[in-house]
Order: C-alpha cells, then sequence, then structure tokens
C-alpha cells in the first residue's frame, strides 16, 4: 500500500498503439484501465517495446503489474524482450503480481524457466471455450469472489501463432482450451499468464483481423470464418475482467 492507501500499478506495454486503438481510445493503455482499473488508483505506462522500463529502485512501490499482448515472439532475443525476461525475474523473486496476457503471459513463461515457441496447431483467431481447472490450485482465491462463482468454462478473444509448450517449475496449468494446453497458468498467489485476451473487445479483434489479412498472415476463408463467430457469439469479459482484478488486488 502507499501514501493514503492508493494502489498503484503499471503497465509494461510490448506492443506499439494501432491506428485504430489510437482513434477510438487513445491507445491500449486506456484500454487496461477500462477493463482492470477501478477508482483511486493509480496506473503507470511503460512501453517496455519502446525500451522504456521502470526505475529498479522503484518496483517496490507498485502493488502489481500486467504484460501486455505484442506481434514480437517471446522467444526471440531483442534487447527489450531480454530486458523485459530480467525484470520479469526480479518481480518474480520480490513476488509481486504479475499478470501476463497473451505474449505476456508466453514471455512470463520463459522469464521464468518454460518454454514457449510457435504453435505446430498454427494460429488461434477469435472466440475460443477455455475451460477452467478451479481445484487445481489452492492459491486461485481470485476464481471466485462475493459476485459468485466463476464460471469453469469461458469464452475468450484469442489472437496468437506461438504457445506455452512447457510451464515453469512450481507453476499449475489452471485452465485449457482444444487448441491450447496451457490457456492459463498461476505460479503461487502473485504470477498469473492467460493466452487469450480479457482486455480486448470484438472490434479490436476485428480490426485486428482485417490487419493481418492485410500482411498475408493468413487466408481470406480463414478470416471470413473468424469474422462469422464474432458475429454469433460473445466473448465472457465481465467474467474474465474479474478474474483478472481479483488476482491484481486480491
Amino acid at each position: 500500500m502507499k501514501d493514503g492507501g492508493e494502489k498503484r500499478y503499471a503497465v509494461l506495454l510490448a506492443v506499439k498503439d494501432s491506428e485504430y486503438v489510437k482513434k477510438v481510445y487513445g491507445g491500449y493503455f486506456n484500454v487496461f484501465i477500462a477493463a482492470f482499473g477501478e477508482e483511486g488508483e493509480r496506473w503507470d505506462l511503460y512501453r517496455v517495446v519502446e525500451g522504456e522500463f521502470p526505475d529498479m529502485n522503484e518496483l517496490q512501490n507498485y502493488d502489481g503489474f500486467v504484460v501486455s499482448g505484442s506481434p514480437s515472439d517471446a522467444y526471440a532475443n531483442d534487447y527489450w524482450i531480454l530486458k523485459l525476461c530480467l525484470l520479469l525475474q526480479t518481480l518474480d523473486a520480490m513476488e509481486k503480481k504479475v499478470l501476463g496476457i497473451c505474449f505476456g503471459h508466453q514471455v512470463l513463461c520463459r522469464a521464468l524457466g518454460g518454454k514457449v515457441g510457435r504453435a505446430y496447431t498454427g494460429w488461434d483467431v477469435g472466440l475460443r471455450k477455455v475451460s477452467i481447472v478451479k481445484d487445481l490450485a489452492p492459491a486461485c482465491c481470485f476464481l471466485d469472489d462475493e459476485l459468485g462463482d466463476i464460471p469453469t468454462c469461458l469464452s475468450i478473444i484469442e489472437c496468437h501463432q506461438d504457445e506455452v509448450f512447457e510451464v515453469p517449475l512450481g507453476a499449475e496449468v489452471i485452465a485449457f482450451s482444444d487448441k491450447t494446453g496451457v490457456e492459463m497458468f498461476t505460479i503461487g498467489d502473485h504470477v498469473l499468464g492467460m493466452q487469450g485476451h480479457p482486455e480486448y473487445t470484438k472490434d479490436i479483434l476485428q480490426n485486428l483481423i482485417d490487419r493481418l489479412f492485410d500482411m498475408d498472415a493468413f487466408e481470406r476463408g480463414f478470416a471470413d470464418k473468424v469474422r462469422l463467430g464474432l458475429q454469433t457469439a460473445e466473448p465472457d469479459r465481465k467474467c474474465l475482467e474479474r478474474i483478472c482484478r481479483n488476482f491484481l488486488k486480491g
């Protein structure tokens, strides 16, 4: 807790703002605050993809960190990715709360000794049903709250072609899907990795699909199928946001 009880969090942004997200939301930072932020908190932004990192002497002043998604590979050796791995190892040693999303989930796994790589099953884009295994980890009290039980099956927005192959020593896999074996993992009560995007809205994903299609990342048939799926179903955003908030603030 900080002076006056103000809680302080940081977003470690591993992606550059798209023109669409800048125009509609004012940047990804605002998307994260809308999803996880609450009244009376301070949220700071570090654009780690551009080499902007928190001061090591400031780390103890934070209650938690969120590592965003990224078009970069979590197993790459770019200087900023290696520096991020070092930061995540430090935060783990301090037992600071760290929530990793998509790339964040993968790089967290890599930094702490797990294995990540290109998924053998190809791209996973669109809505995915994820099964949560609640009774695995007693530390997962963030999966239940006063607003009622979190369902054991949730729809989440996905957009990735890499995945976690092997979690770090001491980690628990708490969610999986028919496409990805490690959808969520925890270490103690201070690390949570999530392969999907609890913060994404459907329009953010629609724009991302358009951009990936324009870059020839996948074929028209695949893109059309994903778009159709988005028209007929909704992600469980409120529930997913609650899991993330419970974790960060529990």
